[in-house]
């Protein structure tokens, strides 16, 4: 478009040249047009003369200049305008008094020379040049997906870089890096094009060619458009991009996650790394210990070996080889140790350790490691530390010091590292029960789950005087849980159940009595009593009262205290008035009917774990009364 301008200049500076020479008469020497710049879409005001001049506009004629060619496009008689026919009918218009007109939604093609010429008193003639401007739309950039090898013995593509829109042609400047680039022979080739639009306006299209080395695979290229408004000169960038650069490995190594001391059961991933684009074919090998040889490891899709759980067996020497598919050439990496640390093999001696009440036991603890060990036991049920230190010493052994003993074998130079062993301690004795009786609440014709559980050494069995079906649980090496799945009958109610444990020391049982309630509706059910609802011991069974009936109990202990309250104040008045005779000579008996003498017992039980309360004996060999485990009756019958 620069060039058109220079030649329609050109051309009129020779017609004018020529109209001299030849002494045509009115012509005269033309002065340089005036200058209007405007944006495309806005409205140009041509005024018909300086704006000093005070000339008489009310008989002009404005005519627009093209290819030479003059074009009324509009009059003004009396100071009234009319638009001629053609492109400018409906886009003109006169404002100031007549002085100036107006072309509205002006375009590109409006860019031209626009003449206004008076008739009288003298004729006058003014020219107007009409410049047009648009500023381009954001530049678009769009990378070479394939790529650039280093190789190349030519310049390649890198970016294209689109400016639309714009008007007139704006010019393109790449960088890379910040620094713009110029053409440079072999090196560097900026091609670029323009598309001439329908509406007058031009897209722009460069192309950045340039032979590319290894160091610019991260370089940053972009494009700017320089374009000028009436404004003044200004400027638009487009995003930064970066072309893939293709070049050959120099190196192979080998990477291993997690970085740290590794430690077995981790997941261990080891891969190849290169620095080529594209990576080469890699391969991972390991050597074998018994032949020194290097043998290839089987990896994923990705090349990675993974191990997973890591063990000691995968302790060794690994390397990577890489194979560029395009060269050829093969690169073998430095051979990497790895470590995998363990501890294995916790075992405690002796295996089955069994012993006599009274008696010590010695546990000892060992195994196998690459690094140092540390030793602590723990009591399995508590969970409490017991000694630090691979010998655990027990003296004086009761039977609560039956059941689980870990050892824990720990590195502490590697968090989380250890293994542990459970071994049994088994305390010879008679069987001894978690209950030794106990009362539950039933209704007639329900089918109940009655449990029963007893522990010792040898491990007991259990028996039950009642018909059912019964299944055996074990808890632990020494202990055992029953559930009897019965059906309540008037008999099992007149006469309760009874489970028996024994072994080859003794016998012991638990005697569950059951009493009617009356409050439950009858008909045939089913009352479970899960076994693991039991808190460290058998659970009783009991059922929760009913609603109804926890507001009689309320109700009848309120009555029974406020006639203590009364019985006491009456006491009180006896005893101020003298009337009750006290000390040891006035003691008296608290008599009560003979049919209700013989029922006034006091049960006194202790709700004590077993190993709380101590070790319920069984009939052989006990010092107590055969069937007691510890509870107290105190008989005021007598």
């Amino acid at each position: 478009m620069e060039l058109s301008r220079l030649v329609c200049a050109f051309l009129l500076a020779a017609c004018c040249c020529c109209r001299r020479a030849a002494g045509v008469p009115g012509e005269a020497e033309q002065p340089e047009p005036e200058l209007v710049e405007v944006e495309v879409g806005s409205t140009a005001l041509l005024k018909c003369g300086p704006s000093r001049s005070q000339g008489n506009f009310s008989h002009v004629d404005w005519f627009s200049v093209h290819k030479e060619k003059p074009t009324l496009i509009f009059r003004v008689r009396q100071g009234q305008g009319q638009s001629e026919p053609g492109e400018y009918q409906h886009r003109l218009s006169l404002q100031d008094k007549g002085t100036t007109l107006a072309l509205t939604h002006v375009t590109p093609h409006d860019e031209r020379i626009f003449l206004c010429q008076g008739k009288r008193p003298r004729s006058q003639e003014h020219r107007i040049q009409l410049r047009v401007y648009k500023a381009p739309e954001e530049p678009s950039i769009q990378v070479n997906p394939l790529g650039i090898s280093v190789n190349s013995q030519e310049p390649e593509e890198v970016a294209t870089c689109v400016g639309r829109n714009g008007y007139p042609i704006p010019q393109v400047i790449w960088y890379k890096n910040g620094r713009p680039l110029k053409e440079e022979k072999n090196r560097v080739h900026i091609q670029s094009s323009q598309i001439v639009e329908s509406s007058g306006l031009y897209t722009l299209q460069s192309i950045l060619k340039a032979q590319l080395v290894k160091e610019d695979k991260d370089a940053q290229f972009y494009c700017e458009l320089n374009y000028r408004l009436p404004s003044g000169n200004h400027m638009k960038e487009s995003r930064e991009v970066t072309v893939p650069v293709f070049y050959p490995a120099e190196k192979v190594w080998l990477e291993v996650e997690p970085m740290g001391m590794l430690k077995e059961g981790d997941r261990v991933e080891i891969r190849c790394l290169a620095d080529g684009n594209p990576p080469p074919h890699f391969s991972i090998s390991k050597q074998n210990l018994s032949t020194k040889e290097m043998e290839e490891e089987i990896t994923d899709d990705n090349g990675i070996l993974v191990l997973e759980p890591a063990q000691k067996e995968h302790s060794g020497l690994y390397e990577c080889q890489g194979l560029d598919l395009e060269t050829t050439a093969s690169l073998l990496s430095d051979q990497q140790e790895l470590l995998v640390n363990y501890v294995s093999d916790v075992r405690v001696s002796p295996e089955a350790p069994e012993s006599q009440e009274g008696s010590s036991l010695t546990l000892t603890c060992e195994a196998e490691s690459n690094q140092a060990l540390e030793f602590q036991w723990l009591r399995e049920k508590t969970g409490k530390v017991l000694q630090k230190g691979p010998v655990l010493q027990l003296h004086n052994l009761k039977r609560e010091a039956g059941g689980g003993y870990r050892c824990i074998a720990s590195v502490p130079s590697v968090p989380g590292l250890n293994r542990t062993q459970l071994v049994n301690v088994a305390i010879f004795g008679s069987p001894w029960m978690t209950l030794k009786e106990r009362k539950m609440w039933v209704k007639e014709n329900t089918v109940l789950n009655l449990s029963c559980e007893a522990s010792g050494h040898p491990r007991p069995t259990i028996s039950w005087n009642v018909d059912g079906v019964a299944s055996e649980h074990d808890q632990d090496p020494q202990s055992i849980l029953s559930i009897l799945n019965v059906l309540v009958t008037p008999e099992l109610l007149e006469s309760g159940a009874e489970c028996v444990a024994s072994n080859s020391l003794g016998k012991n049982t638990t005697i569950i009595f059951l009493e009617l309630d009356s409050n439950r509706t009858t008909g045939l059910s089913t009352s479970t009593i899960s076994p693991h609802a039991r808190a460290n011991s058998t659970s009783t069974e009991k059922k929760l009262p009913e609603p109804e009936s926890k507001g009689v109990v309320i109700v009848a202990v309120t009555v029974c205290i406020l006639v203590l309250a009364v019985l006491g104040a009456v006491l009180y008045f006896f005893y101020k008035k003298g009337k009750l005779p006290c000390g040891r000579s006035g003691k008296q008996e608290i008599t009560l009917p003979p049919s209700r003498k013989s029922e006034f017992v006091v049960e006194v039980k202790s709700d004590k774990l077993p190993e709380e309360m101590g070790l319920l004996q069984g009939s052989n060999g006990d010092k107590r009364a055969p069937g007691d485990q510890g509870e107290k009756y105190i008989d005021l019958r007598h």
